[in-house]
């Protein structure tokens, strides 16, 4: 049976022992009802992972030695339009899964959902909880970067240098067509369900990114978005 899993920051863990957050408290003495003694697996959400022991009053852990656990395949950033509803969370759920290090929501022209800056911090801190909970539930030790929504322009401005980019768009070339990345890292770009407008695409093009095809079915904006991620991991990724 694999060890129960928690995150907990960097900050929390020190020599030998790691103090547990309120959140880290509740979890494992609430919800999954451990004992004191109870062997768990420590995570820090930027690669390290410890096995460690619940201690008297669930104010700490004891930890093992540090293992370096295994990367998530290729960085993969997905730059993905707002959405309604719950489609995002889904979204962020299933990169995290799938290994992506960085997703990007942006508002988009067709986007029907708008946020202002203050909403838009909020909901980045829900997608940042939905990116750990999925973290720890995959095996993942770290955890990817969400950030809060922006103008396509500007997530595209920090897409590295050398980055292979990819604006997934119906008629685009074959993915398998596309030769792997100087920098080894790749984002992919996925419109909103009416697709992104001419203006949008061109800007994608300036910043490198050639447009591709996700097969020849319709999909879903937040399918796409999911597919676009594993598909990068199969070409130059973990899942090859």
């Amino acid at each position: 049976m694999s060890l129960r899993r928690v995150h907990l920051p960097p900050e929390r863990i020190g020599e030998g022992r790691a103090g547990l957050t309120d959140e880290a408290r509740h979890y494992l003495r609430d919800v999954l009802r451990l004992a004191p003694g109870a062997a768990v697996e420590l995570f820090d959400g930027r690669g390290g992972a410890w096995e460690a022991t619940v201690l008297d009053g669930f104010e700490a852990l004891a930890l093992g030695a540090r293992r370096a656990a295994p990367g998530g395949g290729a960085p993969v950033w997905l730059l993905v339009a707002l959405a309604k509803g719950e489609k995002i969370d889904l979204v962020v759920q299933k990169a995290t899964e799938l290994g992506a290090a960085r997703i990007a929501p942006f508002a988009a022209e067709r986007s029907v959902v708008r946020l202002e800056p203050e909403k838009g911090e909020a909901r980045a801190a829900r997608w940042r909880r939905i990116a750990e909970e999925a973290a720890r539930q995959c095996g993942r030790a770290d955890v990817p970067e969400v950030r809060a929504p922006a103008p396509l322009g500007a997530a595209l401005a920090e897409v590295p240098a050398g980055f292979g980019a990819f604006v997934f768009h119906p008629g685009g070339a074959a993915l398998s067509e596309a030769a792997p990345s100087p920098a080894g890292g790749y984002a992919a770009v996925v419109g909103p369900e009416g697709g992104l407008t001419d203006a949008e695409r061109e800007a994608c093009a300036r910043a490198g990114a050639r447009d591709t095809s996700l097969g020849p079915r319709v999909l879903r904006a937040e399918t796409a978005a999911i597919v676009a991620v594993a598909l990068l991991q199969a070409r130059f990724g973990d899942l090859r």
